[in-house]
């Protein structure tokens, strides 16, 4: 088979972290069996005085390569996985077209990618963070999906590349925990008032610094509420190193990857698309007079030292948005720990046929639907496209007004589900006030993070244990 290039499923963040991760594997097969060897030789050797060559050191020799590279509160990091995770990350940035840093500096920023890694797990694990087999399984479909593979065609490329699939859904596993424990934080912390978006929406229209979205790659020199005067001092001596060598002429993604304390450091340090005016006053002032191409001095927030450079440009577009939104009502029948799948399906025909027979939909929805939407006859009212999971919107797409679906499956159970009216919509200004909302959340939500994750290491015992870290 042809081989394919994966294409991760964004919910995830399926970036370097995780090839990082996925390279740290355990002994290979040739190490195995080179151990197996030293012991049978040692166990099968005559109990005497003599002299075991060649093995003996070969033992030691892996005993020093499979030493402790870090210690993070009680678990380890060892130097065999770290060396594993420089090579994966330098062979990563070379098929980025970008330049590895020094090797010193590239196991200084992989180890701290993995001890930030683990200490998130670390955490999650503390406050009964998990995740079943059922949503891993879920997960790695909709990865598969994504790439337009199987299940068995996902499994070969993963095999092509050297990784077995226990390792990777390991590591899935671990990407998922981590997205969860930011997002609760976040849910828990940021709040987007009607009066926000209010305001945000007001200067944007009197921002002297223009509506425009910016493509932004950075570098982070990030410090944290411990550090002294000294300490604060050196990251910002090693923030002008890091702009003397761009000054100079080096590779900006180069620098980042030996610089950058951001976890897409390993990526150019490249940000998303973003509007200006989500950067906040200070950044924004800073940007908006930048060619493309461009370099930010050093400047400060409360993360650390920042330097930007502006790799392109683009209007805002603000027109129109009409769509098609249908109002539906449905009744759910779960599937969980009481409730087997047959069970519910049984369930969810038997109502389907009372309904068939003449029984009230909404009557039926108020009596046995499990969903929030029972007291209301099960109205989820005016649904705009994406609102709801795939399979429950195909399904609704294809009713006409009136007409009740057969069971529908999706992961929350089965639906039965009516179409009581179709219209279109001019929703503009919903649309620009829920714009307006991400971008809010999206700032307010990057801070929260990296506060967490600053508490976090702060809170953490770190031992290195690497040589030269």
């Amino acid at each position: 088979m042809k081989k394919r290039n994966i294409t991760i499923y964004p919910l995830i963040a399926f970036l370097f972290l995780l090839s990082v991760s996925l390279a740290a594997e355990t002994m290979t097969d040739v190490e195995m069996e080179t151990e197996a060897s030293i012991s049978d030789n040692i166990n099968d050797a005559p109990d005497t005085d003599t002299e075991i060559p060649d093995q003996m050191p070969a033992a030691q020799d892996k005993i020093v390569l499979d030493r402790i590279a870090a210690i993070v509160n009680e678990e380890v990091i060892t130097q065999k996985e770290l060396d594993n995770a420089v090579t994966t990350a330098t062979r990563n940035l070379m098929q980025q077209g970008i330049e590895p840093p020094e090797p010193d500096s590239m196991q200084t920023q992989v180890l701290e990618t993995l001890v930030i890694k683990s200490i998130q797990l670390q955490h999650a694990k503390e406050i009964g963070m998990s995740v079943s087999d059922s949503e891993l399984d879920e997960t790695i479909q909709r990865i598969a999906d994504e790439n337009k593979l199987s299940i068995q065609e996902f499994y070969s490329v993963l095999e092509q590349d050297g990784i077995s699939f226990n390792k990777f859904r390991h590591e899935i596993r671990d990407e998922i925990i981590m997205a969860r424990l930011k997002e609760r934080q976040i849910t828990s912390q940021v709040n987007v008032t009607e009066g926000e978006i209010d305001n945000f929406l007001r200067t944007q229209e009197t921002s002297a610094v223009g509506n425009d979205e910016y493509l932004l790659a950075h570098i982070l020199i990030s410090v944290t509420e411990h550090m002294d005067n000294t300490q604060i001092h050196e990251k910002s001596q090693r923030a002008e190193l890091a702009l003397e060598k761009l000054q100079e002429g080096a590779d900006f993604a180069h620098v980042a990857a030996e610089f950058s304390d951001a976890p897409d450091a390993m990526n150019g340090g490249v940000l998303d698309w973003r509007p200006i005016t989500q950067m906040g006053p200070t950044f924004a002032q800073l940007l908006s007079p930048l060619e493309i191409g461009e370099i930010t001095p050093v400047v400060q927030s409360p993360n650390g030292f920042h330097i930007f450079k502006l790799l392109d440009r683009r209007e805002q577009e603000n027109k129109n948005v009409v769509i098609d939104q249908t109002q539906v009502r449905h009744i759910l029948i779960k599937v969980n720990e009481l409730t087997s799948e047959s069970d519910a399906l049984e369930q969810i025909t038997d109502l389907k046929a009372r309904i068939d027979n003449g029984a009230n939909f909404a009557e039926i929805a108020r009596l046995h639907s499990e969903d929030g939407s029972a007291s209301s006859g099960g109205d989820l009212g005016w649904l705009s496209p994406g609102n709801t999971v795939p399979p429950f919107e195909k399904a609704m797409n294809a009713l006409l007004p009136g007409q009740i679906s057969d069971p529908v499956k999706s992961q929350f159970g089965w639906h039965l589900i009516q179409v009581i009216e179709r219209r279109t919509q001019d929703v503009s200004n919903e649309h620009q006030r829920e714009t307006a909302r991400k971008a809010i959340r999206s700032r307010k939500a990057e801070v929260v993070v990296q506060e967490m994750l600053r508490q976090l290491r702060d809170q953490a015992y770190i031992e290195y244990r690497a040589e030269d870290i």
